[in-house]
């Protein structure tokens, strides 16, 4: 089942990303985007974690912000 983040949890783990991990969401937008290609975001958010070292929450809450920004920002 995957772990999905109150409005609030979210805003709050997007806002400590850049302090807790020494990236900014720019950088870890680009590191999704260069990442393989996952059919289910659960599993990006596992790569994510498993590969650069971050809680399995801050990975799913910068998965989502990324399909939040892409969606946002499509031309």
């Amino acid at each position: 089942m995957p772990l999905i983040h109150s409005p609030e949890t979210h805003k709050n783990l997007i806002a400590r990303i850049p302090s807790v991990t020494g990236r900014d969401l720019p950088e870890w937008f680009e590191t999704i985007e260069n990442g393989p290609a996952f059919l289910r975001c659960d599993e990006r958010a596992t790569w994510l974690a498993d590969e650069h070292g971050i809680s399995h929450g801050y990975a799913v809450a910068l998965v989502a912000e990324h399909g939040r920004h892409r969606r946002e920002h499509r031309y």
